[in-house]
């Protein structure tokens, strides 16, 4: 079987292309994979990538920042959808191209504006898998509105918790199309687990307000009052790094929490700690969590939608606390540093539960879905949704429209050359 991702940027950082990665070189050992980036702006990708997958980019922004295509609006990746300023009518116009051209048996989509594409774009023989990364309800209605009609042209759309699929299956009434939770994949580790000793609690992921570090470094300090020798150790950059340094020092926490930067492959970091934490207000599944549990760390979460609560057995594997209460996070992490037995019992479990999310099972999985899609495809069996014919002739006039808009620009900006030569 030949398999196609396409995503937003495979040369950036961020769970989606974690996870991509992480599938795509486990489906590699059986079958042939390729990840089309639609992005590219810089030499390398910041993840190693098994040389068996092929990566190719469709627009370089090192090069391609300035082209004429690019500086006009996208008509085909949806405007509500997050994205949409990066995306323009040079992207419609290559990932329209790739898509025509490619010769894969499975197209996966990584995000709601690509799955779109995918809906409308990819020839009728292809199997088209639409992924969600974010949740229905974290969609901005009119991206709702959008998805309801397009995502009635793919075959099958996962979603990486059950809850998120319920969702989908009650709310966008997608006749004909499987809505089914897929979730993330972590690979097995090759470092021994963490054996409960170290005085160190590990948190990871980009430095983002919506990720609560600040709540986390609160919490932790209650844990320093009590027990100045353990430390917080947080892995990432982004956009609250400096205002977490301030907060740190404001509380004189200097040495006791550390800033570490990013990291990556994040395996031999988790295996230096004790306990796993993570504080965010909204968590789509909880990509660290598990990596986390599967290193032998037990894992202090906000029970936040969605994720958490279906990766974390609480009081099992791991502790779940309300969401936005540093007084309750500390006070579980009180509990898993003051008692060793307990915090090294939790450990073992957690590798025991977090199997679940190994490379495996979650293939199989994906190869299920995939099998189940492209024999519903050529057996012309996939039922054709009701009353889609003036929906689907708007959303398909939209891929004309930028095609015509982009060869127009392309024929002007041609001509002002020529002119400029004359």
């Amino acid at each position: 079987m030949k398999i196609s991702f396409l995503i937003h940027n495979a040369y950036g950082i961020g769970g989606t292309i974690t996870t991509t990665f992480n599938l795509a070189q486990a489906l590699a050992e059986r079958h042939e994979v390729e990840i089309v980036s639609v992005l590219r702006h810089r030499e390398r990708p910041n993840f190693t990538l098994d040389p068996k997958v092929t990566l190719r980019p469709l627009v370089d922004l090192r090069q391609e920042k300035e082209h004429p295509l690019h500086l006009r609006p996208a008509r085909v990746f949806p405007r509500a959808e997050y994205r949409y300023q990066q995306y323009s009518a040079l992207t419609d116009q290559r990932i329209a191209e790739c898509l025509a051209a490619i010769d894969a048996d499975v197209v996966i989509g990584t995000r709601p504006g690509l799955n779109v594409h995918l809906a409308l774009q990819t020839p009728r023989h292809i199997a088209r898998i639409g992924q969600e990364h974010l949740t229905l309800d974290n969609h901005p209605p009119a991206l709702r509105t959008t998805l309801r009609r397009a995502y009635r042209g793919l075959d099958v759309l996962t979603t990486v918790t059950e809850a998120d699929a319920a969702a989908y299956r009650r709310k966008m009434l997608l006749p004909g199309v499987r809505v089914e939770a897929l979730p993330n994949s972590v690979p097995d580790p090759v470092l021994p687990a963490a054996d409960g000793t170290a005085k160190v609690v590990v948190a990871a992921g980009r430095l983002v307000p919506v990720k609560r570090y600040d709540l986390l470094i609160r919490a932790f300090a209650l844990v320093a009052a009590e027990h100045p020798d353990w430390q917080l150790r947080i892995y990432g950059k982004g956009e609250e790094h400096d205002r977490l340094r301030q907060l740190i020092e404001s509380l004189g926490l200097w040495n006791n929490v550390f800033l570490m930067g990013a990291a990556a492959p994040m395996e031999a970091e988790w295996v230096k700690g004790s306990i796993g934490a993570a504080a965010s207000n909204f968590e789509p599944f909880g990509m660290t969590i598990v990596e986390a549990m599967r290193c032998g760390l037990p894992v202090v979460s906000t029970d936040c939608p969605y994720g958490p609560g279906e990766i974390i057995d609480d009081g099992a594997d791991g502790r779940l606390v309300p969401v936005g209460d540093h007084h309750a996070f500390g006070a579980a992490l009180l509990d898993l540093v003051r008692d060793d037995e307990l915090r090294r019992r939790m450990g073992r479990t957690a590798i025991q539960n977090a199997r679940r999310f190994a490379p495996g099972p979650v293939v199989e999985q994906a190869e299920r879905l995939m099998d189940a899609a492209i024999e519903a495809r050529a057996s012309g069996s996939r039922p054709a949704p009701p009353a889609r014919g003036r929906v689907q002739r708007a959303l398909v006039s939209q891929t004309f429209a930028a095609r015509d808009v982009a060869y127009a620009a392309a024929s002007s900006a041609l001509r002002t050359v020529r002119r400029g030569q004359r």
